[in-house]
């Protein structure tokens, strides 16, 4: 076979006109949650009386336990009991309901991060018709069109905005669109990419039963909300201003770990497992390797304790085991403490 032809001056110039001078950074941030916020501590109640299994006394008790080991302090919901009770087939998860939550975060989760898209652009003062790129991701739902498609009328875009959707990419499911974002802009002068990650918990949601755990674990981990960064090379002058450059973006499979965290569709919402056991240890066993090879190909010989840390808050466990692996100073998890 013939060699492929080397890449003409002319082309190479074109290619190095379109990429961006310094890295990508975040210039702006906003953040939307539903109306209701349900403290941890009546998080119970609210469960057992929405989904009427107040007389299962000893699984109320034994959710009142699950729920104070896992941290979290409030969750905001788009699911309330006027919701609930006009869908009883939402509590049952062998019920055929699939159809019925697909129907309500089609319309909640544009809704939700367009909330969060609106704040990050007024943060960020440029017109929405600025924005070149759309990079959103959820694991509430799987449509066509899909969130990133009903944002353009929501916020304003240009048809012309060039968008990317990501569906059920789980827990790092913002970091890649970060690491997209990234990309996107380093390699198209003056691109301004608004990320968006939009989350309900409705698609997970169901009653409590007799010997399965994972049900309570489910229920008392997780809430509703929506986060949107503006992600820009080179900030325009005046105006723009870089709240964080991002200087590296990686990812890595954990060995032996595809069993840990599971999602599929049902014909009652999601299915699957989040192992509270393993998942915090796959982490705490891999953090160290992971920050080394992260930080190694940089040239920076960076002490765990000399950086800003921002940590996915999948549970206070997580939080523990990283700690604990990393010797860290009290305060450096408190901002990922906060949102658990």
């Amino acid at each position: 076979m013939g060699s492929v032809p080397a890449a003409t001056p002319m082309v190479r110039e074109i290619w190095r006109a379109q990429r961006a001078d310094g890295p990508a950074a975040v210039l702006a941030i906003g953040t939307a949650n539903p109306e209701k916020c349900v403290p941890q501590e009546e998080f119970p109640d609210f469960f057992f009386r929405a989904t009427n299994s107040d007389h299962l006394t000893a699984l109320k008790d034994k959710f009142k336990r699950v729920c104070l080991k896992l941290g979290v302090q409030k969750r905001y919901l788009h699911h309330t009991e006027e919701l609930l009770r006009a869908h009883p087939e939402f509590i049952d998860h062998e019920s055929p309901s699939l159809d019925a939550r697909l129907d309500i975060v089609a319309t909640a989760v544009p809704e939700l991060a367009a909330q969060a898209s609106k704040k990050a652009i007024a943060e960020w003062g440029r017109p929405a018709t600025d924005i070149t790129h759309l990079v959103v991701t959820t694991n509430s739902g799987a449509h066509i069109p899909g969130v990133d498609f009903r944002l353009i009328p929501l916020l304003g875009l240009r048809p012309s905005v060039r968008r990317t959707m990501l569906y059920l990419n789980g827990c790092f499911a913002g970091s890649a669109a970060l690491r997209l974002a990234k990309d996107l802009a380093e390699n198209n002068r003056g691109a301004r990419v608004l990320v968006v990650c939009a989350e309900l918990t409705l698609m997970l949601f169901s009653g409590p039963k007799e010997g399965c755990f994972q049900t309570l674990v489910n229920q008392g981990l997780f809430g509703d909300g929506a986060g949107a960064v503006i992600v820009g090379a080179d900030p325009a002058s005046p105006g723009e201003r870089p709240l964080f450059e991002m200087v590296s973006a990686a990812q890595t499979v954990v060995p032996d770990s595809d069993h840990a965290i599971t999602m599929h569709l049902t014909k009652g919402g999601y299915g699957g497992n989040i192992s509270t056991r393993e998942v915090p240890g796959f982490i705490g066993d891999n953090i160290e390797q992971c920050l080394q090879d992260s930080f190694g190909p940089l040239g920076i010989a960076a002490k765990w304790n000399d950086l800003f840390w921002a940590v996915h808050p999948g549970s206070s466990a997580i939080l523990d085991h990283i700690d604990t692996v990393l010797k860290l100073q009290p305060e450096k998890l408190a901002a990922s403490a906060a949102w658990c």
